[in-house]
């Protein structure tokens, strides 16, 4: 049960497991996209069939009884799910021989919801990891069967850390499937509520950069946010600047935040400078901060997001 690129390793480890057999995958109903607007099945649907395994997409579970019932009908021993999108209820999670797995891209209980991986980079946590847990009702509340950490360096950005933790979930997986078939009690740890926070969805408009705050703070907020939502700011002329890529610098500027102050790329923050590499002037593809400067699509001294 799963829908992004995320899921894909996961599922893939799956069918190429002899020890496994999948009987049908769960994955959102395809949405619209592109500029004609064709429906487009999701990445896990494509590999799905590709593999030529029934493919389920339901709207709801919660809602539907007649899925409910497919589902129970299939009899499965477990249920494997990574970044679904689908609320499972009771009737789902008790339906399998040995439940229902998730594979959570966070160290639990650390980082429970929509966005663990760009909120843990965003509050800048030292390390991430994988959590298969196994489901009950609650939000990523369920007991931890196994956890490994990886490191958030200066150089992670949300994109990273995504492919990184996909790998590592299909091994995970993948290792506590052999288990449970060799007949091994699997741990049971319980979460600590004390530990937990909340990773909500990722909204576009907290992409906006306020150059008052601190340069870690905006290194963070443009690691986290890239590639989706992204960050942003705007010009003197009101056009949307896209920074794609950048770093911290040590040194303190007089100038007010947002103003350019070479043609290096570095920008006055609240406490120092932050040196954009990359960057997506309204209109424009992806250049680098000099190409931006030659090209007049921004000047050094102006002021962004002023």
């Amino acid at each position: 049960m799963g829908t992004p690129d995320f899921s894909v390793p996961a599922l893939q480890s799956l069918i190429d497991d002899p020890s496994c057999e999948v009987i049908a995958v769960y994955t959102q109903p395809p949405r619209p996209a592109g500029r004609g607007q064709q429906l487009k099945p999701s990445p896990i649907h494509k590999l799905a069939e590709d593999h030529h395994i029934p493919v389920h997409t339901p709207k709801s579970l919660k809602r539907d009884p007649d899925a409910i019932r497919i589902f129970q009908n299939l009899k499965p021993d477990i249920a494997v799910v990574a970044a679904y999108g689908l609320i499972l209820p009771q009737a789902i999670l008790d339906s399998p021989r040995y439940g229902c797995l998730n594979i959570h891209a966070s160290l639990l209980p650390r980082w429970r919801g929509a966005a663990p991986i760009q909120r843990a980079i965003e509050a800048g946590d030292s390390e991430s990891g994988i959590t298969i847990m196994q489901m009950e009702e609650g939000l990523d509340t369920g007991p931890m069967i196994l956890k490994e950490s990886i490191p958030i360096t200066s150089k992670t950005t949300a994109q990273t850390l995504h492919d990184d933790l996909s790998l590592m979930g299909a091994r995970m997986i993948t290792s506590v499937l052999q288990s449970i078939i060799k007949g091994h009690p699997l741990p049971q740890d319980l979460q600590d509520e004390t530990l937990s926070c909340y990773a909500p969805m990722l909204k576009k408009e907290e992409g906006l950069i306020d150059w008052s705050e601190t340069v870690r703070k905006i290194d963070l907020k443009i690691r986290a946010f890239t590639p989706w939502p992204g960050c942003y700011t705007f010009s003197q002329n009101r056009k949307r600047i896209k920074i794609i890529s950048g770093e911290g610098k040590v040194g303190i500027s007089p100038e007010i935040p947002g103003t350019i102050l070479s043609a290096d790329g570095d920008v006055s923050c609240g406490d120092g400078v932050y040196r954009v590499h990359m960057l997506q002037p309204e209109n424009s593809k992806i250049m680098d901060f000099k190409s931006a400067v030659n090209g007049q699509k921004i000047s050094i001294a102006e002021k962004w997001g002023v």
